[in-house]
């Protein structure tokens, strides 16, 4: 019994000294592989939205984020304020936003209203950030040579009052000539004539709509801004144009 016992303790002592094994390694991999390729995932998606920006409209941008400002109740500009807690550019840049939110509100009314009364043939719309053209060819609203309307013309500035009542946009009226002296004898230039055709769509608006005279101007330009080279009788018919040029209200320089 006593040298069984011996024999016990180096064998239990042995057991003692045996280092427990090792965990079995889990498949898949390391924890902090997975957290750097979550790192590398945000980079990425980071420098791909950076480089979306560098290549958006700035409108539409501007718009949407007009949305998102009404729609979270961000305080506009009170003019009658004696003091005001924002900066003068923020500010600025949502004045731009209403703008820019206007104008295509506009736009898009010229357009329904053209489509409504099938005058496509005659008309055309664009817009951009500085405001609405409403452009009509020359034959359209006028005779040749004179700045007499046309019957076609009440049609036409019909389409232009619509653009004015609906909206507080002022309204520059805008002649323009080929170039060719004019076969009338009643203007000595085209500066006259663009002029005089001008001051006649002015006229009419006046006498066929509320707008106020204070939110109108008559220009004439006659050849002086071509929309094509006036080379042949296509591209001097293209030149003889009306347009009507709407900007927001508030603008110093309209």
């Amino acid at each position: 019994m006593t040298r069984n016992k011996n024999e016990a303790q180096p064998q239990q002592a042995q057991q003692e000294g045996v280092q427990p094994a090792p965990p079995k390694k889990e498949p898949g991999i390391p924890p902090w592989m997975a957290t750097f390729a979550d790192m590398v995932t945000l980079l990425l998606c980071f420098f791909v939205l950076l480089l979306s920006f560098t290549n958006m409209d700035v409108t539409n941008f501007r718009l949407l984020m007009g949305s998102i400002q009404q729609a979270l109740g961000v305080q506009y500009e009170d003019s009658g304020a004696l003091s005001a807690p924002f900066a003068d550019a923020s500010f600025a840049e949502r004045r731009s936003v209403r703008e820019n939110r206007e104008i295509v509100e506009v736009g898009a009314r010229l357009k329904d209203f053209i489509r409504a009364r099938d005058l496509t043939h005659m008309a055309r719309v664009s817009a951009d950030k500085s405001g609405v053209m409403l452009r009509f060819d020359n034959s359209t609203v006028f005779r040749e040579g004179s700045a007499e309307l046309t019957p076609q013309a009440r049609e036409a500035l019909a389409v232009v009052i619509a653009g004015m009542e609906g909206s507080d946009f002022n309204l520059v009226i805008r002649g323009h000539t080929d170039g060719e002296r004019p076969q009338s004898g009643l203007y000595a230039s085209n500066w006259e004539l663009s002029a005089a055709r001008a001051a006649a769509c002015l006229r009419f608006i006046l006498e066929h709509s509320n707008v106020p005279a204070r939110r109108m101007k008559a220009v004439g330009y006659a050849s002086a801004k071509p929309l094509v080279p006036s080379t042949s009788e296509e591209n001097r018919r293209i030149n003889r144009r009306v347009e009507f040029f709407y900007l927001p209200a508030g603008r110093a320089d309209w």
